[in-house]
């Protein structure tokens, strides 16, 4: 595998403020005891982590191989045509072996896949560099994804979010797809895009916080799963991601989507959009598989929410449409009020 990251003729879902908290994976601000004991831990996790992972991998499974781990594990979660291939760049990611971060990725992955069984997504090459996470726009000579992480050593929830983002972003353009290139082409509703980018971190952080609990990739990580769902809680706590306090959704879009549509990078503006998709997709997480559907059929790239959310729906098969119906619904509510201030009684 190539040692550095191919050079990004066009990017796509550059994610600039994902590198949050980068010196832990937990919450600076604790300040009760037991999660004073638990920061503590978390200082000599790393080293104790890969001791006790490879003497139990040893004593209680010493003819699998790390892969053979993770088929066994995908046979539970995915559907038997599905395989998602990653591989990681050696020697890049400080202290974490790619042997652990494909795991973790792996685990990140399988949070949003087994809900997608009709889904095939070619390989993913994953590599490190420092400023932010990103997806390729182009697949490699050899027609697999590559994308970009900037977590480093064993900040496992980091990895995740990151990772679960870029994702997204492949099954809405490359899912299902010989498609060689995502198309740079204007798009005024890609802030929709990214906001179900975050959905997915935050789905995924909180999905695999329960899922670490009783099925870790190694025995060892079990201890981390409490992070995980307190690094989504922490981004959504965070008050730059809150709706201002007496205002309400329809009345924060009306505002702010002229923004959305000229700029889609708003990461916090993302973060609250993502805080109001999240509810749903957790009581029905069936509806990812909608997002493979995303971006299918031709568009220029300047159509009113309305119409974007019409052409998916127009995308998807019927046992998916009632879904993307739901997503379009919390947004009909700041139309109509909209409409309403536009033309009053």
């Amino acid at each position: 595998m190539a040692t550095h990251f191919p050079l990004l003729c066009s990017s796509y879902g550059d994610c600039w403020d994902l590198i949050v908290d980068s010196d832990k994976d937990f919450p600076p601000t604790e300040d009760d005891s037991a999660q004073a004991k638990r920061r503590n831990f978390r200082e000599l996790a790393p080293a104790l982590v890969l001791t006790v992972s490879i003497l139990l991998a040893v004593v209680w499974s010493p003819s699998l191989s790390a892969g053979d781990t993770l088929k066994a594990a995908e046979k539970n979660i995915l559907s038997p045509n599905q395989h998602l291939d990653i591989r990681v760049q050696a020697n890049a990611f400080g202290s974490a072996s790619p042997a652990e971060i494909e795991a973790v990725l792996h685990s990140s992955a399988s949070e949003l896949l087994r809900y997608c069984p009709h889904t095939q997504l070619a390989g993913i090459d994953v590599y490190y560099r420092p400023d932010h996470p990103e997806i390729n726009s182009k697949r490699t000579p050899a027609g697999r994804i590559a994308m970009v992480l900037s977590a480093r050593d064993t900040h496992w929830a980091q990895y995740s979010f990151q990772f679960a983002h870029e994702l997204t972003h492949a099954l809405a353009n490359y899912a299902n797809s010989s498609q060689q290139t995502i198309p740079d082409r204007s798009n005024a509703n890609l802030w929709f895009e990214e906001s179900l980018c975050e959905t997915a971190s935050l789905f995924c952080l909180r999905a695999m916080s329960r899922t670490w609990q009783v099925s870790p990739p190694y025995p060892a990580f079990r201890a981390y799963a409490p992070w995980l769902g307190d690094y989504a809680q922490q981004r959504l706590a965070l008050p730059e991601h809150r709706l201002p306090a007496g205002t309400s959704f329809a009345d924060w879009f009306r505002q702010h989507e002229p923004a959305l549509r000229k700029d889609a990078g708003h990461r916090d503006w993302n973060a609250i959009v993502a805080a109001q998709l999240l509810p749903i997709f957790e009581a029905e997480p069936a509806g990812w598989e909608a997002v493979t559907f995303l971006n299918r059929g031709s568009s220029n790239g300047q159509a009113s929410l309305s119409q974007h959310f019409t052409q998916w729906r127009a995308s998807c098969p019927n046992r998916l449409r009632p879904f993307v119906s739901k997503l379009a619904a919390v947004f009909t509510a700041a139309r109509l009020r909209k409409t309403i201030d536009l033309y009053p009684m």
